[in-house]
């Protein structure tokens, strides 16, 4: 594809958002669906991974969430920000986890914190006990945005909804530091999820599949954007594998499968809450579409969707493979890039190394006019540290 296939938000913007991933979840291995005690979810790790990041020259870090592992996303975050300068931090909410008054609040108390350094990953699922048809998640979630979008731009909060009734309440507490809040990313691949994203959010992010389905899914959510008189950003959230050969990197995708016990791995895709979703079952099928190597079509290997739910497939390849890959992704109108690989900190510093220099880069906020205009980010030196 040699155009952009949708409007966008930033149609001038020549650089991507470039991410890595933190793994709060408990999902850091050497060898897909082998607990490694050393890669445990801990602060101690979570923090270093943070902090690699943002030496490597990453703009955001996705900081997930997860009830049955890990660390707790919004405390991660806050206890990040004094130990980081320049990266941000795209924290995971669940919408009606925390009563929305008191999660705008948090919110902006972290954005003060971080000095606008915070986007935030709007996330629709059950609660553990909770089974909740998936239209009433979503029109909860709907509240909840909207209750978050008052709070941050007007002087008292006035909604009433299904789930919510708030009259006058002053937003003085609840005032963030980047002026109309941080940016909501957001990804789903129900009409439902779809809708939300078109009304509300900023940034539509998608799992890896073929480029012809994520075009469509990207031509889907414009729609419903459109129909709100609305234009969004894009990402794409995938796991990579970048080596100096196409060979090499071949070789160390089968290297870090090569210990999987696939009955293990579906216990871990399985006791994900969002087992179910529409989104994992599309990254299901991209595994069974593909060859008998993992292959759905040239550097897209499904083989990491075999030890973990959620995004289920890498970039594999050379670093001009994966920057044509890359490059072909911005062609569509992809802006946001989530990356991620096993083990996290290691696999940043081959990212860092052979493709970040090749890569103009930005930050969506600062594209959207959110916090003040800062100098250039460029990687620290090898020999810098906090």
């Amino acid at each position: 594809m040699n155009q952009t296939i949708v409007p966008i938000t930033s149609p001038d913007l020549d650089a991507a958002e470039v991410s890595w991933f933190s793994a709060l979840c408990s999902d850091d291995y050497q060898f897909l669906g082998v607990p490694d005690g050393d890669l445990r979810s801990s602060w101690d790790h979570c923090r270093d991974i943070g902090l690699e990041s943002e030496k490597q020259g990453f703009r955001n870090l996705l900081c997930p969430s997860s009830y049955q592992v890990g660390q707790d996303t919004l405390s991660y975050v806050a206890g990040m920000a004094p130990l980081t300068e320049r990266i941000n931090f795209l924290a995971a909410i669940r919408c009606g986890e925390m009563q929305p008054i008191m999660l705008a609040r948090t919110v902006a108390t972290l954005d003060h914190m971080l000095q606008g350094r915070l986007t935030l990953n709007v996330i629709s699922s059950d609660f553990p006990g909770e089974v909740a048809d998936s239209a009433f998640r979503y029109r909860r979630s709907h509240e909840v945005v909207e209750i978050l979008r008052q709070a941050w731009t007007r002087d008292t909060i006035d909604f009433s909804g299904e789930v919510y009734q708030f009259e006058g309440v002053s937003t003085d507490p609840a005032r963030p530091y980047q002026t109309g809040g941080p940016l909501l990313y957001f990804g789903g691949y129900s009409p439902a999820a779809l809708e939300l994203c078109g009304a509300q959010c900023d940034v539509y992010l998608m799992w890896p599949e073929i480029m012809d389905q994520l075009a469509q899914r990207m031509r889907d959510v414009n729609e419903r954007a459109a129909a709100h008189g609305r234009t969004l950003d894009y990402g794409l959230r995938v796991h990579m594998i970048v080596r100096d050969t196409e060979a090499e990197a071949r070789e160390y995708a089968d290297y870090i499968a090569s210990k999987l016990d696939d009955e293990y791995g579906k216990l871990i895709r399985d006791r994900a809450h969002d087992s179910i979703s529409l989104g994992v079952a599309h990254q299901a099928r991209a595994r069974e579409l593909a060859d008998k190597f993992g292959y759905v079509e040239p550097g897209l290997w499904t083989g990491i969707g075999r030890a973990r739910s959620g995004c289920g497939a890498a970039l594999v390849g050379s670093t001009d493979q994966v920057m044509s890959k890359i490059e072909a992704y911005q062609k569509m109108g992809i802006r946001a890039f989530i990356f991620s690989g096993y083990p996290h900190i290691d696999e940043a510093r081959h990212f860092g190394a052979r493709v970040m220099p090749h890569l103009k880069t930005c930050s969506l906020p600062q594209a959207y006019g959110r916090v003040p205009a800062t100098t250039p980010m460029t990687p620290l030196g090898a020999g810098d540290r906090r």
